[in-house]
C-alpha cells in the first residue's frame, strides 16, 4: 500500500513534501494535474482542495450547472449531484457552494499526508512507527469512499500532464500515474522529509521544489570516498555524519564567498568538531584528560567539553583562507544562541557585510533543548529584525530522539523538535543520519538556501544516541527498548563502507589504509601530549584581540589615560544634543521642549544624565569607537529621557538620529529597540562586544529589575567568562535602579547578586606597584557603579552525599517527639569536656563530612569541635550563642567549600559578630575568592580542598582570615 501514500497525499490537496497537485478528471488519454486556482483546459472538475484553493472559478462552474447541467463537463455535473445529494433540502440553493464544499471536505475527507510523516527518516525505525499515525491504514478504501476520485490500480499505468509548478517530470511533460508516485516517494518519502509549505513566498517554494523533484538530482558521482573515515573517528557515535555534515555545508559556503564561520554548539559532539572541522591540534585535545596537567592561566578554567576555539586555515574544497571559531558554551545548551548571533552580526557590521555574503553562523542544536529551551524562540525572533539580524544561520538539530532520559513523548508538545523553527518561515530538512549522502545532500541545499535567500534553514538530522547522556550513564534503566535496537545497530561508517567497497567505489584496501592513516595520527598526537606539562586555557580562546593585547595576552599598557574633553568639543556636542540636525523635520512639542531644556543646561554650562550620556558617547564617536546602545525601548528611554531617535510627526517611518551627526568622519552610533525579551538580546549583545575591544556595547533594562529573566548570561558568561575562558569582554549593563515607591518589581536591580560574584577580597587592602586604580580594575571580574503564614522555603539538596556512608540518620532521629534541628552540636569527644576544645567548626553542607574525616585522620576529636548550621535562614541565634559559650575558651571557625565571595560567608559573618558581641574574632577558612564557582581542572580542585583543610585543623599555627 506504500505506492498509494504519495497519491493519497495528492488527492487531498497536501503533498508529498510540498507540491500541491490536484487530480482533474478529464476525457482523453492524459489527464491532467493542475495548481489550486488553476482553470483546467479540459474543463474537468478538481478534488476538494482545488475547490478550496479557488472559490470564484467553483462558483463560475456552479452557477453555470444550475442554468443548464449540460453546461459543465460531465465530470463537473457528477460533482455537484454528488454535493447536492449529499445536503440537506434546500441547503445548496442557500449557501455558497464554496462554503458548502469546505464543509464537505472538513467532514468527509481524512486528514492531509505529507510526505515528512512517511518518510523513512528514523534509523531505529522507532519514529517511523510513531508517525504511521498520520497514516491512514488502508488508503484505496480511503479513496474509494470519495466517490468522485474513482481511482483502482487501472490507473496506475495511465499518463497525466503535469503542472508547470512540479519538477518531477524533468524534461517530460506527461508521465504514467505509476512512475509519478514513484518519483514523489523517491522525493519525499525516502531518508529525507521536506517541510516548507507554511512559507508563504512562492519563489522560496518553488527553490525548494526544484531542488528535491528535479529527477536525479541527489545522486553521487563520488561521496567522500577518499576522505570518510578521516572525518568519522572521533566519537559522536550514533551521528557520526555531522562532521562530514558541517564539513559540506562550510565547503558549500566557501564556495559562494564566506570567509568565516562563527558557531555555537551544546557539549555532545564538541572535541569532535574542534579536532576535525577546526582543526584544532589533537595533541591540545588530549592534554585536557590529563588531571595533573597545572594550568598556565589564571582563573578557573572551564571543563573540555564546554571550551572554544578560533582558527584560521585553508578550506581544502576551494583553497580559499576560512576562520572558523566555535563559542565556549556553558552546561546551559542553548544558551550560547544568541551569543554567537551577536559575534556573527558583530564581525558583518565591521567588515561592511550588509548582506551576510563574508560572515555567518552555524547552530548546532539537541532534540530536547531545541524544543524545550525559550532562548530558542528569542533567538529566531531576533532573526529578521533590522538590528539584530545575521541574514541567515544554518541550524543543525542532532536529534537523539532522547534528552537525558526523557522520551520525546513527554518532552514536547510537537511531532518535531523542529517545529519552533515555522515560526519565522524557516525550511526544515529531516534526514536519516544513517544516509550520508542524503545528509551530505541536504546541507548541500541548506547552504545553497542561506546563500540565496539568506533566510534560517534547519537540518533536523535524525540519529540517535550510542551510550548514555554521557560514557558513564547507563541509557537502559529508562530506554530498555530503544537501546536494544540501537546495541543492534550497525554503526553507519561499517554500514557505509561496506556499501561503497560492494560498489567498487573504494577497495577494502583503500578503506583500512584510510582508517590505519588516522589511527597513526591519534596515537602520534596521543603521544605527544604526554609531553606537556602545562595546560593552557589560552590556546582555547574563541574571541582573540591579538591587536589589543601583548603576545602573551596582557594589555599592553596599565596606566590609566586621561578622558576630559576640550571645551569646543563639549559645546558641539551638546549643541547637537539640543537640537535637530536636519532641515525641515518636523518634531513633536514635547520633544521640542526636552531639546529647550538641554539648550538652556547648556548656555549655563550644566548637563543632566542624558546630556553626559551624550557627551560619553558623543566623544567616543568622534575618536573612531563605535558605540551600540540596545534594549526594549532605548531610543526614546524608558522615562522619556534620551531621545536618541527623533521621529517626523507628518512623514511616516522618517527618523533622524542626532548622534550620527556629529562629525564627518565620526564612528557609527547604533541605538536600536530590541524585542521584548531580556535573555535572548542581553546574550546577543554580549556576543557583539566579544568580537571588537574598541567599541562601547551597552544593554539596558527597562527596569533594572528584568535582569533576572537574563541571568544566565550574567551568571554563565559575564561574571565567570574571562576566569573560565580567557576571555576579555567590555559589555555594560544599564539597570535603573531606585526605591522609589513603584512597587517590588520596579524598584531593585538587585545590585546584592552582582556584588555578590564580584572577586575582590573584603578582608584583603590590595598592594599594587603603578597604578592602583587601574591594577584593581584589572584584578576584579567586573565594575558595579551605583549613581544615582506561609514561607517560600530553600533546600540545597545533596548529589555525592546520597550514597555517603556516613550521610545517614537512624530511625530514632525521626521517632516520636522529634523535631527538625535547626543546629546539630558535635556529639563526639569534644562534647564531653568543652573546656579543653581549642577550636570550634561552624560549618554547614557537604564539607562537614570532608571535615570529619581530616579531624579523625588527624586525631583532633578532642581537641576540635564541628558543628553543623541545618538552617541558614532566619539564623539561629539562639542555637549558636549558646554553642559559642558552651566552648567559651575556643577560636570560633566558619568553613565553607565554596569561594570567599560565594556561599554562605557575607550572609553569616555579621550575624556571628552579633551573637559574640564582637568580643570575640570569627575566623574565615576556604576557598579565596573567585570569579566562578568551581574551577574545571581536577588538580586545582584537590589541592584547594586540601590547601583550607590544612588551614582548619593547624592548631600550631593557624592561618584562618578574619571573618
Amino acid at each position: 500500500m506504500s505506492q498509494f501514500r504519495a497519491l493519497a497525499a495528492v488527492l487531498r490537496g497536501g503533498c508529498v513534501g510540498g507540491s500541491q497537485w490536484l487530480r482533474v478528471c478529464g476525457g482523453g488519454p492524459a489527464r491532467r494535474w493542475v495548481d489550486p486556482g488553476r482553470s483546467c483546459s479540459s474543463g474537468a472538475a478538481p478534488g476538494h482542495s482545488a475547490v478550496a484553493g479557488s472559490s470564484s472559478y467553483v462558483e463560475e462552474m456552479y452557477f453555470a450547472w444550475l442554468e443548464d447541467h449540460k453546461n459543465v463537463h460531465e465530470s463537473w455535473d457528477a460533482f455537484f449531484r454528488n454535493i447536492q445529494d449529499s445536503s440537506p433540502s434546500g441547503e445548496v440553493g442557500e449557501i455558497r457552494p464554496s462554503a458548502l464544499l469546505q464543509g464537505r471536505v472538513q467532514s468527509h475527507s481524512p486528514g492531509m499526508i505529507r510526505g515528512h510523516h512517511v518518510a523513512q527518516l528514523d534509523p531505529l525505525g522507532i519514529l517511523d512507527a510513531d508517525l504511521d499515525s498520520f497514516v491512514p491504514s488502508d488508503l484505496i478504501t480511503t479513496i474509494d469512499k470519495l466517490g468522485f476520485y474513482n481511482l483502482d490500480e487501472s490507473d496506475l499505468d495511465m499518463s497525466f500532464q503535469l503542472p508547470p509548478t512540479t519538477f518531477i517530470g524533468g524534461a517530460d511533460n506527461t508521465l504514467p500515474l505509476k512512475e509519478i508516485i514513484r518519483r514523489l516517494e523517491t522525493s519525499y518519502c525516502g531518508h529525507i522529509g521536506v517541510e516548507y509549505m507554511f512559507i508563504n513566498n512562492v519563489d522560496q517554494c518553488q527553490w525548494i521544489r526544484q531542488k528535491f523533484e528535479t529527477p536525479g538530482i541527489m545522486q553521487f558521482e563520488d561521496f567522500l570516498a577518499r576522505k570518510w573515515s578521516s572525518e568519522k573517528r572521533f566519537g559522536l557515535e550514533g551521528c557520526e555524519v555531522l562532521i562530514p555534515a558541517l564539513k559540506t555545508m562550510i565547503d558549500k559556503s566557501s564556495a559562494a564567498g564566506i570567509d568565516s564561520v562563527i558557531m555555537g554548539m551544546p557539549h555532545r559532539g564538541r572535541l569532535n568538531v574542534l579536532a576535525n572541522v577546526i582543526r584544532k591540534d589533537l595533541d591540545q585535545i588530549f592534554c585536557q584528560f590529563d588531571p595533573k596537567l597545572e594550568p598556565a592561566d589564571e582563573g578557573s578554567g572551564d571543563v573540555k567539553y564546554h571550551l572554544g576555539m578560533y582558527h584560521e586555515r585553508i578550506n581544502r574544497e576551494t583553497d580559499k583562507n576560512i576562520t572558523l571559531s566555535l563559542m565556549a558554551n556553558p552546561s546551559h545548551l542553548e544558551a550560547v544562541d544568541p551569543v554567537v548571533q551577536g559575534k556573527t552580526k558583530a564581525e558583518q557590521f565591521y567588515r561592511g557585510d550588509t548582506q551576510g555574503k563574508k560572515v555567518m553562523s552555524i547552530l548546532i542544536h539537541g532534540d530536547a533543548a531545541f524544543a524545550g529551551q525559550g532562548v530558542v524562540y528569542e533567538t529566531f525572533h531576533l532573526s529578521e529584525l533590522p538590528s539584530y539580524t545575521t541574514h541567515g544561520t544554518i541550524h543543525v538539530v542532532v536529534n537523539n530522539q532522547i534528552g537525558f532520559t526523557t522520551d520525546p513523548r513527554v518532552a514536547r508538545s510537537s511531532p518535531y523538535p523542529t517545529d519552533v523553527a515555522r515560526v519565522v518561515n524557516a525550511p526544515i530538512f529531516h534526514v536519516n543520519a544513517d544516509d550520508p549522502e542524503a545528509v551530505m545532500y541536504v546541507c548541500r541545499v541548506a547552504a545553497e538556501w542561506r546563500a540565496t535567500f539568506n533566510k534560517d534553514v534547519v537540518i533536523d538530522l535524525v540519529c540517535y544516541r550510542r551510550f548514555g547522556h554521557n560514557e558513564m550513564d547507563e541509557p537502559m534503566f529508562t530506554q530498555p527498548l530503544m537501546y536494544k535496537q540501537i546495541c543492534r545497530q550497525e554503526q553507519v561508517l561499517k554500514k557505509y563502507s561496506n556499501r561503497l567497497i560492494a560498489e567498487g567505489v573504494v577497495t577494502l584496501q583503500d578503506f583500512e589504509e584510510e582508517v590505519s592513516k588516522y589511527d597513526k595520527i591519534c596515537e602520534e598526537a596521543y603521544t605527544s601530549s604526554k609531553d606537556g606539562k602545562i595546560l593552557h586555557i589560552r590556546h582555547w580562546l574563541d574571541s582573540p584581540w591579538p591587536d589589543f593585547f601583548t603576545a602573551e595576552g596582557e594589555p599592553k599598557s596599565m596606566s590609566g589615560v586621561s578622558t576630559g574633553l576640550h571645551e569646543e568639543v563639549l559645546q558641539h556636542i551638546s549643541q547637537i544634543a539640543s537640537s535637530v540636525p536636519l532641515e525641515g523635520f518636523h518634531i513633536h512639542p514635547g520633544v521640542s521642549r526636552i531639546l529647550r531644556g538641554r539648550a538652556d543646561l547648556v548656555k549655563n554650562r550644566q548637563m543632566d544624565w542624558a546630556l553626559g550620556e551624550y557627551m560619553a558617547f558623543g566623544s567616543l564617536l568622534k575618536d573612531g569607537i563605535h558605540v551600540r546602545l540596545s534594549g526594549q525601548d532605548v531610543e526614546r528611554g524608558t522615562f522619556s529621557h534620551r531621545h536618541h531617535v527623533l521621529h517626523d510627526q507628518e512623514l511616516d517611518k522618517l527618523i533622524c538620529v542626532p548622534m550620527n551627526h556629529l562629525w564627518a568622519d565620526q564612528a557609527p552610533y547604533t541605538v536600536c529597540n530590541s524585542s521584548l525579551s531580556e535573555y535572548g538580546v542581553l546574550g546577543f549583545e554580549l556576543g557583539f562586544a566579544m568580537a571588537s575591544p574598541n567599541a562601547l556595547i551597552l544593554w539596558e533594562a527597562q527596569f533594572g529589575d528584568f535582569n533576572n529573566t537574563a541571568q544566565c548570561i550574567i551568571d554563565q558568561f559575564i561574571s565567570p567568562g574571562q576566569a573560565k575562558w580567557v576571555r576579555n569582554n567590555g559589555i555594560v549593563l544599564l539597570l535603573p535602579h531606585g526605591m522609589e515607591g513603584m512597587g517590588p518589581e520596579h524598584s531593585s536591580a538587585r545590585p546584592e547578586r552582582f556584588l555578590q560574584m564580584s572577586k575582590d577580597d573584603p578582608d584583603h587592602f590590595p598592594e599594587f606597584s603603578g597604578d592602583f586604580e587601574v591594577q584593581q580594575l584589572y584584578e576584579c571580574n567586573w565594575i558595579v557603579i551605583l549613581l544615582p503564614f506561609r514561607k517560600p522555603l530553600i533546600i540545597f539538596t545533596p548529589k555525592s552525599l546520597l550514597r555517603h556512608p556516613d550521610a545517614r540518620s537512624s530511625f530514632d532521629d525521626l521517632a516520636e517527639g522529634t523535631t527538625f534541628k535547626r543546629l546539630i552540636p558535635d556529639e563526639g569527644p569534644a562534647s564531653q569536656n568543652p573546656a579543653q576544645v581549642k577550636r570550634v567548626i561552624f560549618c554547614t553542607g557537604k564539607v562537614y563530612y570532608e571535615l570529619a574525616r581530616e579531624r579523625k585522620r588527624q586525631k583532633l576529636e578532642r581537641d576540635i569541635a564541628i558543628i553543623r548550621l541545618e538552617q541558614i535562614s532566619p539564623f539561629p541565634f539562639d542555637l549558636v550563642r549558646a554553642e559559642a559559650e558552651r566552648y567559651g575558651n575556643a577560636e570560633l571557625v566558619w568553613c565553607q567549600e565554596e569561594h570567599k565571595n560565594m556561599g554562605y560567608c557575607d550572609y553569616v559573618r555579621p550575624r556571628f559578630l552579633t551573637v559574640v558581641a564582637n568580643q570575640k574574632p570569627i575566623w574565615y577558612v576556604g576557598r579565596d575568592p573567585a570569579a566562578a564557582p568551581a574551577t574545571g581542572n581536577k588538580s586545582t580542585h584537590l589541592n584547594e580542598l586540601k590547601r583550607f583543610m590544612d588551614t582548619a585543623f593547624n592548631l600550631n599555627a593557624f592561618q584562618g582570615k578574619d571573618l
